[in-house]
């Protein structure tokens, strides 16, 4: 089986992850895609970041409805912060007869050197990005790449995280479920 990677904090998942999500679905060999949640990027802050629990459970509501995605909290038993190789070489022994692909934006792409081990990870993993306006992928570091055009949306976690802080609305942002649990858990309040 042929597993998408889409690593992120999702803090919180928005309609602009399961967009993109749905789109390497129908438009590559992918047949499963796993949201894997990451507790500590290295390269953000962490001090913004709902307790890494709290936000797998919003990926699981956000996602319970489709048997081709899967929430996964691999990461959170992995030495932090989560370095996206270690995890790959974690999950390559753990399912050895598994097929994966790392999704990501162009933007993260472009800073793809920045990360640990990227020869290693590149030379061994199939990458699919997706377009981002202003960030053109122009150096692909001889990667199996994949390129998206899929449909975006001008949204952010951080923009939702400021839109509750502000007491608006993020109806249309993020799921329904989503954002009944938001509201009701006083996430993102402060």
């Amino acid at each position: 089986m042929h597993i998408g990677l889409y690593f992120g904090s999702f803090n919180p998942i928005h309609n602009g992850h399961l967009i993109i999500a749905n789109h390497v679905i129908q438009y590559t060999e992918v047949d499963k895609i796993w949201f894997v949640v990451s507790p500590h990027n290295p390269l953000k802050e962490s001090h913004s970041l709902l307790n890494e629990y709290h936000r797998l459970h919003l990926v699981n509501l956000a996602i319970e409805d489709n048997p081709k995605f899967r929430g996964s909290n691999i990461e959170f038993q992995l030495p932090k912060p989560s370095f996206t190789i270690d995890t790959l070489t974690y999950l390559a022994e753990k399912f050895p007869l598994e097929k994966f692909s790392v999704i990501m934006g162009a933007d993260s792409f472009q800073n793809i050197h920045r990360w640990k081990n990227y020869e290693l990870l590149l030379a061994k993993y199939p990458v699919i990005v997706y377009q981002r306006p202003g960030h053109l992928v122009k150096e692909t570091y001889g990667a199996d790449l994949t390129l998206l055009d899929a449909p975006l949306l001008d949204i952010s976690s951080t923009y939702i995280r400021k839109q509750v802080r502000e007491k608006k609305s993020i109806k249309y942002l993020v799921p329904s479920v989503v954002e009944e649990y938001i509201l009701a858990n006083k996430y993102y309040n402060k």
